[in-house]
């Protein structure tokens, strides 16, 4: 691990995140830069969307590297400016889910060993995803896009107030099984052959994990340039909840109901009415273009 100590810190912090979570996780790592002798210029504003603008404004004053208190969705939402200007990038997990930073072992829960790594974190170069709606809107990601049960879960994990962190996305899962329903999904992967398979959940990995550490994708490479699919074929209603505790247990693959594929895009058909997330947040309907980007972003991780 190289140590670095003192140069100018932008801390960007989305208020938001986590249901304010966001804000004290921000207070935390400003608190610990600067005690450790760092210039840190502070980044905050009222709403998700100014958070975009001021990631920009950071970017722009060229620091050394840009700390963003917030989840996967505030990542992915500033990753246009952060990409242009090749700045480095470190997370203090503040969100809901967290699974960029479980991926690479960031801290979780502790905002000041999270900060830490800005100043001595190991620079690794790690991937990150576009998706492109049928209207030719771009956006990225930088976890899982799924689109089936789980998006619905996330749709519905959304809506909801209670309960708290990762064990309100898994109520979320039992609610919606409840109301499972069947989708007819057509997969065109750069490279490959047409996939035609009916299923209730399909996930497009960067990392392994989504919904707060359910490893859904577990052979993913996070530096690899490619998407790793995993597609739950149609198997019945109760044979679903079993599949829940596999995914948990990252055994689902490899089983012959279970389709999976690695490609560096693809283009994801489905019925009407079929939306897609990605990092916990909603990016559009079907149809639309997932691509993999190798190596696009620095983030600061643990040596």
């Amino acid at each position: 691990m190289t140590e670095r100590s003192g140069g100018h810190v932008a801390v960007l912090v989305n208020p938001v995140s986590g249901r304010g979570a966001g804000a004290a996780s921000g207070r935390v790592a400003v608190e610990r830069l600067r005690v450790r002798g760092a210039d840190v210029r502070v980044h905050q504003g009222s709403s998700a969307s100014e958070t975009v603008a001021l990631a920009r404004r950071a970017v722009d004053e060229r620091p050394d590297v840009l700390v963003v208190a917030g989840g996967d969705g505030t990542v992915a939402s500033v990753l246009g400016p952060v990409l242009d200007s090749v700045v480095p990038l470190a997370l203090v997990p503040a969100g809901t889910g967290n699974d960029l930073a479980r991926e690479h072992g960031i801290p979780l829960g502790d905002a000041a060993a999270a900060a830490d790594l800005a100043l001595d974190g190991v620079r690794r170069r790690v991937d990150t995803g576009t998706v492109t709606t049928a209207d030719g809107t771009a956006r990225h990601f930088v976890t899982v896009l799924c689109a089936g049960l789980d998006s619905l879960t996330n749709a519905r994990t959304n809506r909801m107030r209670w309960p708290a962190g990762p064990a309100r996305y898994k109520v979320a899962v039992y609610l919606e099984w409840l109301r499972l329903r069947r989708f007819g999904y057509r997969l065109h992967p750069v490279g490959g052959p047409v996939v035609e398979q009916d299923g209730y959940m399909l996930a497009v990995g960067l990392t392994r994990f989504y919904g707060g550490g359910v490893p859904i994708c577990p052979d993913a490479d996070p530096a690899d340039g490619l998407l790793d699919l995993t597609l739950v074929q149609a198997v019945g209603r109760f044979r679903v909840l079993a599949f829940d505790a596999r995914i948990k247990a990252g055994r689902h693959v490899g089983r012959p109901d279970v389709t999976t594929l690695r490609t560096s895009a693809v283009r994801l058909e489905g019925p009407a009415g079929l939306v897609a997330y990605a990092d916990g947040e909603l990016v559009g309907a079907v149809p639309l273009t997932v691509e993999a980007h190798r190596e696009a972003l620095t983030l600061c991780v643990p040596g």
